[in-house]
């Protein structure tokens, strides 16, 4: 029998952020050795990097940093929560959220491609993969640029790290941006106004809220005004400034951040999985 104790499979599994099984595994073949064990887990990740491929990573985490007028979002996934509740794996994170914001990165691709200390990102990723043995991916990336930057971060539970991120660049400073970037981070707008919703998704609203009135019998007279107050109700569901404040329903996002005397300029939200 292989000379290892319960604390020392804890701290291994620690360390590499691998699991029960495979750390035990190990642990037999290097009879007792963690540096040894350590490289065992190493090599065979290795090895079957390309077989997670095609494995679905729906756990993760979301991570922000704000520089001045700069906010930057990252969303990291893993495949199991206990991966992302490991140090190993939120170590790896945090290189990739400070690589995006040393490369001024957009988007997940041109961050991939860049290098870190001698290495690619994405040689970064799979050399963490191979080590806990989980994919590892970087699914999005968001910069935002304004005269003031705000973020929120939100943990859907106690003893995960955040699952939802949100960075909102604003044309001044005001405490009430925070409080529009919680209101972002509950009730998901796609668009910051009006003027943002593309030609053709208005047309189509459009054209089914008129449908939809046809349908039901709806007076050829009163059409109009009806398809524009379903008009309206996308723009309310969908639009930053036109969405009732989560803090306060009687008004409208655009007319708290009027009082406060901003206005918003672009903003970021993701959800880990999402």
């Amino acid at each position: 029998m292989a000379n290892y104790t319960a604390a020392d499979i804890k701290a291994l599994r620690e360390k590499t952020g691998a699991g029960m099984l495979d750390v035990k595994k190990a642990l037999d073949e290097a009879d007792g050795d963690q540096s040894k064990a350590e490289e065992i887990l190493r090599v065979k990740g290795q090895k079957g990097v390309a077989k997670r491929e095609s494995r679905t990573a729906a756990n993760g985490l979301v991570a922000a940093h704000i520089d001045g007028g700069v906010g930057t979002l990252v969303e990291v996934n893993c495949e199991t929560d206990f991966v992302a509740k490991g140090e190993k794996f939120q170590q790896v994170a945090q290189t990739v959220l400070d690589q995006a914001v040393a490369v001024g990165a957009t988007d997940a691709q041109s961050l991939l491609a860049s290098q870190v200390d001698g290495k690619t990102v994405q040689q970064v990723l799979d050399e963490a993969n191979a080590l806990i043995g989980e994919k590892i991916e970087v699914r999005k990336v968001a910069r935002v640029e304004g005269a003031s930057v705000s973020s929120y971060l939100h943990r859907t539970s106690r003893d995960l790290p955040p699952q939802v991120g949100v960075v909102l660049a604003t044309d001044g400073a005001s405490d009430v941006a925070r409080d529009v970037a919680m209101h972002i981070a509950a009730m998901h707008p796609t668009y910051v106004t009006r003027d943002e919703v593309p030609a053709d998704v208005v047309e189509n609203e459009r054209r089914l809220a008129d449908e939809t009135a046809r349908n039901e019998g709806k007076p050829e007279a009163a059409l109009p005004k009806i398809v524009e107050g379903r008009l309206n109700g996308f723009f309310k569901e969908n639009v930053l400034v036109d969405q009732p404040f989560a803090k306060d329903s009687k008004k409208t996002v655009g007319a708290v951040l009027t009082e406060a005397g901003i206005s918003p300029v672009a903003f970021a939200r993701f959800r880990v999985g999402v």
